[in-house]
């Protein structure tokens, strides 16, 4: 009977090569008994379309990154879902019809165009553009029609799925104001929070959005505080004369948002190992299906605990009750403060999830160098040995910032390590 099927799979495979008009090739090769993988085709469609959806969401100008990762997610849910209705490689999440004969790259670039034109309506014309771009270099036929009917099914399939989910409330909100020492009161120059709500929407991974919840923050009299208090009182201020000038370029440097940089390490790694068409679908779904349920699982954390910013803690020293911090009423970080609960860090929740992904992929020990859209100066590139050391300055940038306590950063890098992990563990396995 497997037998039966590895060759069944065999002719399928051979069959949507021919018609995509590629080399033929067969997907699988047939070892013995079982059937393994050939994963030979080229990964540059997943690779443009993660590109299509930085652009979509506003490029550098990104201004609502929950949602943003949240619509990422999706998109590569969907051309992740419509490969494996061809060849069923790994476990689907949303869409699990099966489409044999279908084209592969019409599928892929159809379900992301799909996702991105119902949630981006307003990028719609560059999007269609895009999907024709796609579309032009595939001969027509049954492969090429099926391949787009199948991008489209399963694109629906996963909007369908998250349809009602609360995700397009408006973000900006008031928050009320508070004399009460350690908690969340709104930070000049925003005089709104951002996304109060988010902690509440369906995860995509996680069983409940508190499964990872941080430990509660250190008390205000505590030596931790205290020691974390004096760190960014000292290192975070706008003009520091101990924060370095390494300290000062990695501050503007990772201050772009999380799922900006992390995308972009993504397509870095999936060019430089030349990874196969299915492997990098599965790992930009995975890597962004962590993102968002970081973002989730955070704001969660965030909006629970709703703990003071180091701007608000600084200045208002004299009513925490500990003898050993004291106010500075004229204190201001190197750059403002986002407009959220400073705990546990979002940043580092978001880096520390997709690190962990990349790292079950690639390994720890993969170097990379790349730039920032916050880069001072513009276009200044930075390297890197592991994804950890990545994941750590990018922790540790929030506090010579001058936004977040240290312990707001590890508890984000812990929380984003669980959700990577789970994330791994529990969605798009193997079906060989």
């Amino acid at each position: 009977m497997r037998q039966k099927r590895n060759l069944l799979l065999l002719f399928i495979a051979a069959i949507v090569i021919t018609m995509a008009g590629c080399e033929k090739v067969n997907l699988y090769k047939h070892h013995g008994k079982g059937g393994h993988f050939a994963d030979v085709l080229p990964n540059d469609e997943i690779i443009k379309w993660s590109n299509v959806a930085f652009d979509a969401a506003g490029g550098p100008a990104e201004g609502h990154p929950a949602l943003a990762a949240r619509i990422a997610a999706m998109m590569h849910i969907a051309m992740h879902d419509a490969l494996n209705a061809i060849v069923p490689v790994y476990e689907q999440y949303s869409y699990h019809q099966e489409y044999a004969l279908a084209n592969p790259f019409a599928a892929t670039a159809s379900a992301a165009h799909t996702v991105l034109k119902a949630s981006w309506p307003d990028y719609g014309a560059t999007l269609d553009a895009k999907l024709t771009e796609s579309l032009s270099g595939i001969p027509d036929g049954t492969a090429k029609t099926q391949g787009i009917a199948l991008g489209i099914a399963s694109g629906n399939a996963i909007l369908e799925m998250r349809d009602g989910d609360g995700a397009f409330q408006n973000p900006l909100a008031d928050w009320p104001a508070s004399t009460v020492p350690g908690v969340y009161i709104e930070v000049p120059p925003f005089d709104v929070v951002y996304a109060p709500f988010w902690g509440s929407i369906p995860a995509f991974s996680l069983q409940a959005n508190d499964q990872f919840r941080s430990s509660p923050p250190p008390d205000l009299g505590s030596p931790l505080y205290t020691e974390d208090f004096e760190e960014v009182k000292e290192v975070g201020i706008i003009n520091s004369t101990t924060r370095t000038a390494d300290q000062t370029a990695y501050a503007h440097w990772w201050f772009e948002l999380s799922d900006i940089g992390w995308n972009r390490i993504t397509r870095i790694q999936a060019t430089e190992h030349s990874t196969g068409l299915y492997q990098t679908a599965r790992l930009f779904a995975l890597v962004n299906i962590a993102m968002a349920d970081a973002y989730i699982a955070c704001w969660e954390a965030k909006y629970y605990y709703n703990f003071w910013r180091p701007y608000t803690a600084i200045r208002a020293a004299a009513t925490d009750g500990n003898d050993n911090t004291t106010p500075d009423p004229n204190w201001e970080p190197l750059i403002a403060t986002p407009p959220v609960p400073d705990y546990p860090s979002g940043h580092a929740t978001v880096a520390n999830a997709a690190a962990t992904v990349l790292t079950h992929f690639f390994g720890n020990q993969s170097p990379f160098s790349m730039t920032s859209t916050t880069a001072v100066p513009e276009g200044a590139i930075r390297s890197f040995e592991t994804f950890k050391q990545a994941a750590d300055e990018n922790a540790d940038s929030r506090v010579v910032v001058g936004i977040h306590f240290r312990f707001a950063c590890e508890a984000g890098q812990e929380m984003g390590n669980n959700v990577g992990k789970w994330t791994i563990k529990n969605h798009l396995q193997p079906v060989h």
